[in-house]
Parts: C-alpha cells; sequence; structure tokens
C-alpha cells in the first residue's frame, strides 16, 4: 500500500507542476506541486527507487509543459527534455540526503539553497534552459509578482519553495493528535508570507509609476513568414518587399521606430554589403524617403575575422580565411552608419554547442542544430534611434527569458526595450504563448515598456507593470502602432540583477562544506 501512495503521489506532483504552468489559469497549484515530493523523502525507500520517483515527476513536468519543442527538431527535443529532468533531479538528491542524516528542518535549509543554486546555473552556463524556473510561473498573473522590480523571478521561486514547504509542515503536525501538534511555526510563515503579498499587491497598485522622459511612436511589424521557407533564396526579396509595404502603409507622419521580427533580412551577405546588397534595397529606399524614421530588425549576416580565427565559434573558409555567421539586431536608418548587435544568449543545440559537446556538432546538424554554430557578442548592447530619444534594447528571441540581462541593457542606458522573435518554429502550441507571457516578467523586473515584433505571431505592447497594452494574433499578417512612454528609471533588480540567487548558491557551498565537514569527522571518528 505504501509503494502505491508513493507512486500516485509522484503522479500527483507532475501532474500539479504541469497544471500550473503557463499559459494555465491553474497558477495556484503551484504552492503545492512540491509537497508530494516532500512526503515522498520522508519515506524509507531506496535512494534508486527515490530517484526514480524524482526522475518521472521531473519528466513529465517537462514534457508536459515543453513538448512543443518537437515541432522544430524531434530528437533534440526527446534529449533537451530528459537531459533537463536528470539535472533538475541533483537538488533533491541532496535534499535527501541532508533530510536522512541532519534531519527534515534542517534539510529544508538545503532544498532551498540548492535548488535556487540549480536555477542560477541553469541561468548561466553553456547548457542554459532557463524556460522552467520556477519564479516564470506567475507570468500569467503579473499582478501578483509587481515585487519582481526588487527581486526577479527568484523571489517567485524562494515564495513557492516557502509555501510548499510551509503547507507540507502544517500537513505533518495536523496528523499528529492534539497534544503532539505544533503548528504555531509553520502557520506564522503562511501567514508572514500571505500578509507580504497582499501588502505588495495592494503598493504596487496605488503607487505612482515611474517618471516619464518621454514617448515615441512606434509601428510594430508581423509579417507572418514561414518560418520554414523564409531562407529560400527566391523568396528573400519578397519577403523584404512585403515587409516594406507594411511598414510604408501602416505607418503615418508621427511615426519615428519600426520594428521587424527576428531574421527578417535573411540574405545571409557579409555585414559590410549590407546596404549594397540588392535584396535590401527597397528597404534603404523607403527609409531614404522617410528620413525621421529609424528602423530596427532582425537579420542574417556573416563577420569576416580574416586569417585570425578570433573566436571558437569562426568557421574557415576556402581562402584560408576565418568568419563567423551572427543571429543579429540592426539600427538603420537614412543618414548615419548602421548599428550592429549579435545576439548573445544562444539556443544550446541549435544555435550553439557546448565546447565539450563540439565534437558531436555532425549530430546536432543532423537532428536540426546547426554543426559549426552561431557567433556571439560578449555582452548585451544598445541602439539609438536616428533623433536620439529612443535607446533600445535589441532583445533577440530567447535572451527574453533572462531577466538579469535583460537588466544590463538598462544599465546601459536603454530606455525602451523591444523583443524580436521568430517564434513559428513551434507552431501553434504553447509555446509562442509561454514566450511571450515571459516578456511580461521581463517588463516588471525592468519597469520598462517592451514592444514586440513576432514574425507570426503573437506581437504585443507591455506597458512596465506587465499588462499587455495591444497584441496581434497568431498566424495573422498585421502590424500595432502605438505611442512608447520612454524613462531612464532604473529598478532594483537592474541594479543588484540576481543578488538573491547568489546569496543562495553561497550558501548551498557553505552547506556543502558543513556536510563533507561532518563526513569527514565521522570518517576519522572510525580510525
Amino acid at each position: 500500500m505504501q509503494k502505491l501512495n508513493s507512486w500516485l503521489l509522484t503522479l500527483l506532483s507532475a501532474v500539479l507542476l504541469v497544471i500550473s504552468w503557463p499559459v494555465s489559469d491553474f497558477t495556484f497549484f503551484i504552492f503545492f506541486a512540491w509537497i508530494p515530493l516532500l512526503a515522498i523523502t520522508a519515506t524509507p525507500i531506496r535512494k534508486l527507487t527515490y530517484f526514480l520517483h524524482l526522475f518521472i515527476v521531473m519528466l513529465g513536468w517537462n514534457a508536459g509543459t515543453t513538448w512543443w519543442i518537437w515541432n522544430s527538431t524531434d530528437i533534440g527535443a526527446i534529449a533537451a527534455i530528459i537531459a533537463n529532468s536528470l539535472l533538475m533531479c541533483v537538488p533533491w538528491l541532496g535534499y535527501r540526503t541532508f533530510f536522512h542524516k541532519y534531519g527534515r528542518k534542517t534539510a529544508y535549509g538545503a532544498l532551498i539553497f540548492f535548488w535556487m543554486s540549480f536555477e542560477f546555473i541553469h541561468l548561466n552556463w553553456q547548457i542554459s534552459w532557463p524556460w522552467l524556473t520556477l519564479g516564470n510561473v506567475f507570468a500569467v498573473h503579473p499582478n501578483w509578482v509587481q515585487w519582481y522590480e526588487f527581486t526577479g523571478v527568484g523571489g517567485g521561486t524562494l515564495l513557492i519553495l516557502l509555501v510548499n514547504i510551509g503547507l507540507y509542515e502544517v500537513w505533518i503536525q495536523w496528523k499528529k493528535s492534539p497534544e503532539e501538534r505544533k503548528l504555531k511555526k509553520p502557520v506564522w510563515l503562511l501567514v508572514f508570507l500571505s500578509v507580504g503579498m497582499l501588502t505588495g499587491f495592494f503598493y504596487f497598485k496605488y503607487r505612482k509609476p515611474a517618471s516619464v522622459q518621454d514617448a515615441i511612436q512606434v509601428l510594430v511589424v508581423q509579417p507572418n513568414i514561414n518560418p520554414y521557407t523564409k531562407f529560400t533564396s527566391d523568396l528573400l526579396s519578397t519577403q523584404v518587399n512585403r515587409l516594406v509595404a507594411l511598414s510604408r502603409s501602416n505607418m503615418d507622419s508621427n511615426t519615428r521606430l519600426v520594428i521587424w521580427p527576428e531574421t527578417a533580412l535573411s540574405a545571409g551577405d557579409w555585414q559590410e554589403n549590407t546596404r549594397r546588397n540588392p535584396v535590401y534595397q527597397p528597404l534603404f529606399e523607403w527609409l531614404a524617403q522617410n528620413p525621421r524614421v529609424s528602423l530596427l530588425s532582425g537579420i542574417e549576416l556573416f563577420v569576416n575575422y580574416g586569417t585570425e580565427k578570433t573566436t571558437p565559434s569562426a568557421r574557415s573558409n576556402e581562402n584560408g580565411g576565418y568568419y563567423d555567421a551572427m543571429n543579429a539586431a540592426v539600427m538603420a536608418n537614412a543618414q548615419q552608419p548602421l548599428q550592429y548587435y549579435y545576439k548573445s544568449k544562444l539556443v544550446p543545440g541549435v544555435e550553439t554547442l557546448p565546447d565539450f559537446l563540439r565534437v558531436m556538432a555532425p549530430l546536432f546538424e543532423q537532428f536540426g542544430g546547426t554543426s559549426g554554430g552561431y557567433g556571439k557578442s560578449s555582452t548585451s548592447a544598445v541602439l539609438t534611434s536616428a533623433d536620439g530619444k529612443a535607446v533600445v534594447a535589441p532583445i533577440i528571441c530567447y535572451e527574453s527569458i533572462y531577466g538579469e540581462y535583460v537588466g544590463s541593457y538598462v544599465k546601459k542606458g536603454a530606455n525602451l526595450l523591444a523583443i524580436i522573435t521568430n517564434d513559428g518554429w513551434w507552431g501553434n502550441t504553447p509555446g509562442h504563448k509561454q514566450h511571450l507571457q515571459l516578456a511580461r516578467l521581463r517588463a516588471i523586473e525592468t519597469r520598462k515598456w517592451i514592444v514586440r515584433s513576432a514574425n507570426t505571431g503573437i506581437s504585443a505592447i507591455i506597458s512596465p507593470n506587465g499588462e499587455i497594452v495591444a497584441t496581434q494574433p497568431w498566424d495573422t499578417m498585421a502590424t500595432i502602432q502605438f505611442s512608447v512612454p520612454l524613462s531612464n528609471y532604473q529598478s532594483l533588480y537592474v541594479i543588484t540583477g540576481d543578488a538573491i540567487y547568489n546569496c543562495m548558491l553561497l550558501l548551498a557551498v557553505i552547506s556543502l562544506c558543513w556536510h563533507y565537514w561532518h563526513w569527514l569527522k565521522s570518517r576519522w571518528s572510525k580510525k
């Protein structure tokens, strides 16, 4: 009977995680999702069996929320889901070790430190995939987490862990006889967290918005071009003409900034040839006719390094030189030199390979990735409109799920965030919807307006409180024109970044050192 209960708890945990995740409306279930795993840890089962329980929960969570990756790469999706599920088991294995060696309450701290350290590492290493960071779960309810302006998503992760632990403690104490119950501490913890959330909700609801220095009329273009055919050479000119026609027919005399999506300019020429490329001539003719307009667009291009292999991703050409292929953004207008930014946060396995997997490059190419990989920028960069008003953060697709990285644009002076993306690879699945919702958290963290141009949708304008104030639906050729406020305000999160994660990583290291010290002492005492 106990074995049956353990497996039922395992399935319950996986189901709760899946149904609470965006774009579901059942977000509240995340506060109960870890309780079954906490209960399983307390049962006397073997370590291998415990690991199997963990893996099923994590596999169910990953597969149930990110199965749509399959639409762009089938084998790659399977590998990514399995690998991520295995990695997610590690913090819980650490929790089990601390639970059986030092007791339940000490282990709670270890679980918080280890899980948040895992999330932090997953944000920053070469196989980064932070899509399932726990704090992302509130993306469809931005009013719940206006305090992300101070903590970022790390604060949401901490809240979820604390509430799960508090409710589990209440459940443990409630099962005891009335004489043995000790409900005071867990109840006070839950009351404290509830009051804190309510106080934060009302504070942010009624406080004055950050000051606005200026505004700029923006036209967001959604061309709705099939991502699987857009790189076909005979269609490149047609695509550029469509983008120009949409822009010309929907702008007015007040339009100052036009946003095109990721890889909208996909001719794949050398960077220095961008203005001379015949495919792009309709674009530059249109800009010449509208000298007060600036265009921010995604672009595929090559950067020539000559005879020096400047970067690990550089490829060799037939003349003995080296170059990088770049997924980039360009700011163009009639008068000034072109400004470029190269995408920095590349998708593992699809746009880049970790150093330790480069020997497997041909295999990744076969399953939908790129063997050479893209080059990348080492840091963020801002691009400025022709009139100097808009200092734009050119956030390319996957980069929008990195809170601290998006904040780095603001540190460099960005007063407007622009997300350019091409979510059509995933088809009409939860993928593009989740991606849109995550952008709402970036708006809250930075307190900046976001303009989002998605090739096939969903394009949107997002206010600093995470509200979607204008949008165009999926699979539609459309535009959005909006007067977007500009602000130089820097939130506490922009200034401090992922400080909460750094603290948890330090505490995790201290906990492991403490555990290792106890292990050494026990070894010495046996000699």
